[in-house]
């Protein structure tokens, strides 16, 4: 009896404890928990994102979860290299569960190449995997709904991919009181990086420590630069500069000649027209932790403090050459499940996304569950909703 035990108790040699051991912070989807843990991928079914697929003329595309370790790595910035879920396969390639979709996104238009006619609108929506220290509002494993729009060159693009996100902020009962989304452009930094005589090989390195601007002190955050060999007269000057909030402050710092004021004031001039200004702030310190951006700069912000961004993206003009493509305009966002679910959580604004149904089919009797079958069976052929007992059980009166 003992021997019997012990080897139930094992499964493949290992203890079934551990096989019933879930990874820290990975996602088993409960039905009753699919308000929560599954928000971004049941939207799709309950209207959120399937009228914004057909309000702003997206297309859907799907990617592989194991990719390329490569795919990653290659611009993604040091911050987002540090946090992959990479091994080496049984053939001795180095993968990497993916940690965000728009390496993928660049990847298969450049297998398309001159047949596919640009511009593209797409949107995804995917699980991806990152480790990283665990917050609230921070998961290893997450969905994730991204828009891209390739091919078009001007703010036109960016001003669209925030309507999308600020019609969905108001689809789940958000309004710019609770929510509002910082703007800036990484052609501010660079300006200011070019002013203080800060070696252009330095930019991304930089932009991963400015990124960190809010989730560290500023002494902590001139100590970084400093060791990336950034001058101390020349940090306090950049630092300084990013403190600005204001267009206005900005055109003074950097001239009205500058690209960047130019691409951002008309940016918000868009974005006034859309109605939909009263949700932007201009923000100098938005950098983004990734490396490929180019341009414009955004994310979105819980206007309490209490979470970490909601959402985020930008232009990155020049990711398709980093795999030997040609630049081509291109801009996108991601937006996570984690941190709006906390934020609708606080809100009371958590959906139910519990099924409803239309019948219940009780066979009163074992003779008749054949009858029963077929009843169930014309309802849902009816597009009904079915629920048909099947324990066999007595009706109690």
């Amino acid at each position: 009896m003992l021997l019997l035990e012990r080897s139930l108790s094992l499964v493949g040699g290992l203890p079934l404890q551990a096989l019933l051991l879930l990874l820290k912070a990975s996602i088993i989807i409960h039905p009753v928990e699919q308000g929560t843990s599954r928000l971004m991928k049941c939207a799709c079914e309950v209207g959120f994102f399937n009228s914004l697929e057909r309000l702003f003329a997206f297309e859907e595309v799907d990617f592989p979860v194991l990719e390329s370790e490569a795919l990653f790595v290659r611009k993604a910035g040091e911050e987002i290299t540090q946090q992959l879920y990479n091994f080496e396969d049984k053939g001795g390639r180095r993968v990497s569960l993916r940690p965000e979709l728009t390496p993928s996104l660049a990847r298969l238009v450049l297998q398309k190449g001159k047949a596919l006619p640009l511009p593209v609108k797409w949107f995804a929506i995917g699980q991806c995997w990152r480790y990283e220290r665990m917050t609230r509002g921070r998961r290893r494993e997450h969905y994730q709904w991204n828009m891209d729009i390739l091919g078009i060159p001007g703010v036109e693009a960016e001003v669209e991919l925030l309507s999308a996100i600020v019609t969905f902020f108001k689809k789940v009962g958000i309004s710019s009181n609770d929510v509002g989304i910082k703007i800036s452009s990484r052609k501010v930094l660079q300006s200011l990086l070019e002013r203080f005589e800060v070696p252009p090989g330095s930019f991304a390195a930089v932009c991963v420590v400015v990124d960190k601007v809010e989730k560290i002190t500023r002494k902590e955050v001139e100590e970084e630069l400093l060791k990336l060999g950034v001058l101390k007269d020349a940090a306090d000057g950049i630092l300084n500069a990013l403190s600005v909030r204001s267009l206005t402050e900005l055109e003074g710092l950097l001239g009205t000649e500058s690209e960047a004021v130019r691409d951002l004031k008309q940016l918000f001039s868009l974005a006034n027209g859309y109605g939909f200004a009263d949700w932007l702030v201009f923000d100098a310190s938005v950098v983004r932790g990734l490396a490929y951006y180019t341009g414009t700069v955004f994310e979105g912000f819980d206007k309490e403090g209490k979470l970490r961004a909601i959402c985020g993206g930008g232009r990155y003009d020049r990711l398709l050459s980093t795999f030997g493509g040609e630049d081509t305009p291109a801009c996108g966002f991601g937006f996570g499940d984690a941190v709006i679910v906390e934020l609708l959580k606080d809100r009371g604004l958590l959906p139910s996304l519990q099924q409803e149904i239309d019948f219940i089919v009780f066979p009163l009797e074992e003779v008749l569950r054949p009858q029963a079958g077929l009843v169930t069976t014309k309802l849902r052929e009816a597009g009904c909703v079915v629920e048909l007992i099947l324990e066999s059980k007595k009706m109690k009166w």
